[in-house]
């Protein structure tokens, strides 16, 4: 590839990252990877922090994002590269251990079948499990809560909740029809009442069907900010047999939350 401070072509940084002329040419009308600069003839020049700037993009893509999710989180200031890379590298250190560990379970199951034996199925059950670490389809988990209000809901979790404030999306008429919140290492999507799918916020139905734990830092810390915010409080910070002290509260909409920690 040519130098940094040259510059690469689109089709240098194709070849390089693994994605074509065409998917590069979107990035930059979408205005998700735009090239630092144009050559007198028209042709795009990406510099090294396009070159970071794409990593994040891959990075991201490979856990889910959508390309509009995507565009956000760049725009995040609080975005560490450095945390970044060190995740991306704990999670390949992780498929290259189940890879070793999967090598040495077959190359004791072909010395089995060498001496004309044959493997027990226990042997077997263990290849496959090591197979669905390397293998698995599933690369991230997003819950999903239905609301009337998804806007005041939002509101409500960033602001008495903590958590981070992820987009709102509107429909053509202005109403907020999507909404998402970080908790963590996981995202939350606040989705539209929906008839047609049985689709119901705790309020329509008179009752909440399930629970949203979300793990932090201190339960009592927690606890104050929400009730200085005017949380719903349905149990205050208690230890439970189970090895969590916790607390309960309620969303404007009836949805039921707790916030917990493990015990020391």
């Amino acid at each position: 590839m040519a130098p940094d401070e040259a510059g690469y072509k689109v089709g240098e940084l194709a070849r390089a990252s693994g994605l074509t002329v065409r998917a590069l040419r979107y990035y930059d009308r979408i205005g998700l990877l735009r090239p630092s600069r144009r050559t007198g003839g028209g042709h795009r020049v990406y510099d090294a922090a396009d070159v970071r700037r794409l990593y994040r993009i891959r990075l991201l893509r490979g856990v889910g994002l959508s390309l509009e999710q995507i565009g956000h989180a760049l725009d995040d200031p609080g975005w560490d590269l450095a945390a970044a890379v060190r995740h991306h590298l704990a999670s390949l250190d992780r498929r290259m251990t189940a890879a070793h560990r999967l090598r040495d379970r077959l190359a004791a199951m072909a010395a089995t079948l060498d001496r004309e034996d044959v493997p027990s199925p226990v042997e077997f059950f263990e290849a496959m499990e090591e197979m669905v670490v390397l293998d698995s389809t599933v690369r991230r988990r997003i819950s999903i809560l239905v609301y009337d209000d998804i806007e005041a809901v939002h509101d409500h979790l960033v602001r008495v909740f903590g958590l981070g404030a992820g987009p709102l999306t509107r429909d053509g008429q202005g109403r907020c029809v999507h909404g998402e919140v970080d908790a963590g290492d996981g995202v939350i999507w606040l989705h539209r009442e929906a008839p047609e799918f049985g689709l119901a916020s705790p309020r329509s139905l008179g009752a909440a069907s399930a629970t949203t734990a979300v793990m932090v830092e201190s339960v009592d810390e927690h606890y104050r900010r929400a009730v200085a915010e005017g949380a719903r409080i349905v149990y205050e910070p208690v230890d439970q047999p189970y090895g969590y002290r916790e607390y309960s509260a309620r969303d404007p909409e009836g949805a039921l939350w707790s916030f917990m920690a493990p015990l020391d």
